[in-house]
């Protein structure tokens, strides 16, 4: 009988005292999240500006009549998708297109195949072969304008070391015009991004491969898998994500490379490398039609995003089973 009041006692005087920790932990809590909110904000804020910003406000210019006169006047009639009509019924849109199809698929196809080979060969231990690494560094790490400017300088066709060396060597007889014909403009082109490319390719491939283990190779060459064998089975299942990666960067990246296309040809000869990014270019900053401008990159965008979802669906797919 004594002892129940005081049982009942402590009970009651134990939940107060259990409140306030609860409310200390509460707030402990809100502080926490607001603290990691606060170290997330200024990469939120630089990404909006960076980024967000200029999609959004290229979006817009697409959507009005943006001159080189909106700069002095401040208007911009909104025309809806006029500057979308008149890029695609443009007589320059198709061959662009193509020509930026045959781009990225030639420069992505070779530049992986040839970056696989490589990163295959450095794979093996050899003299020499962290320095020859290094090396192939070289023509990633060089500015576009410089590579395609050294380029076009070994592909002229009267004065350039290319055509010198076949003469030499009695390749040819006359000099093949590589940057003045609308037949090998475009495969020189081609040829330059793969070369740029290459380097890129090597390494996300080389430190791929770098991850498998090498008892699955002990384990596969018991069971008779060497060669390709090996490759096919070892090597290709436990690389195909970084190489979905890397064929994935590949296409954003190439299907807007400017720079290059600019410092070799222009877009010449008789618009044989002309492709959506040149012509975005020119729209813009030759022509001063901002707008047509912006719809043509924003084109370029759609393109990328709809390989960045594919990627994205076959990921999950691959996860999912």
């Amino acid at each position: 009988m004594v002892h129940a009041p005081t049982l009942t006692k402590a009970g009651t005087s134990d939940a107060p005292s259990a409140e306030p920790s609860r409310r200390r932990r509460g707030r402990r809590h809100r502080g926490e999240d607001l603290t990691k909110i606060l170290f997330v904000l200024p990469a939120a804020a630089a990404m909006i500006a960076l980024f967000g910003y200029p999609v959004v406000k290229n979006l817009l210019m697409s959507l009005q009549d943006y001159t080189l006169k909106t700069f002095f006047t401040g208007a911009a009639p909104f025309v809806g998708l006029d500057n979308y009509v008149a890029v695609v019924e443009h007589q320059l849109f198709s061959k662009a297109m193509v020509n930026t199809a045959l781009f990225t698929i030639g420069s992505i196809v070779f530049q992986f195949v040839i970056g696989l080979a490589l990163a295959l060969f450095f794979n093996k231990r050899f003299a020499l072969g962290g320095i020859l690494r290094s090396l192939l560094l070289l023509p990633w790490l060089l500015p576009l304008i410089v590579s395609s400017a050294t380029w076009r300088s070994i592909l002229e066709q009267d004065s350039g070391i290319l055509n010198r060396s076949l003469a030499w060597l009695g390749v040819i007889d006359e000099p093949v015009p590589w940057l003045n014909s609308p037949s090998f403009a475009l495969i020189a082109v081609i040829g330059v991004n793969i070369w740029i490319g290459i380097p890129f390719n090597v390494t996300l491939l080389y430190s791929g491969l770098k991850e498998i283990p090498g008892e699955l190779y002990e384990a596969g060459a018991l069971d008779g898998a060497t060669g390709w064998n090996a490759f096919r089975h070892i090597t290709w299942p436990n690389l195909r994500a970084v190489a979905s990666v890397l064929l994935m960067l590949g296409v954003v990246y190439t299907v807007k490379v400017l720079d290059v296309i600019l410092g070799m040809t222009g877009g010449g000869p008789a618009n044989a490398t002309q492709t959506l990014a040149t012509q975005s270019y020119e729209r813009s900053f030759i022509d001063f039609k901002f707008g047509q401008g912006a719809a043509l990159s924003n084109i370029l965008i759609a393109i990328s995003l709809v390989f960045a979802v594919l990627y994205l669906r076959g990921t999950r797919r691959a996860v999912d089973e």
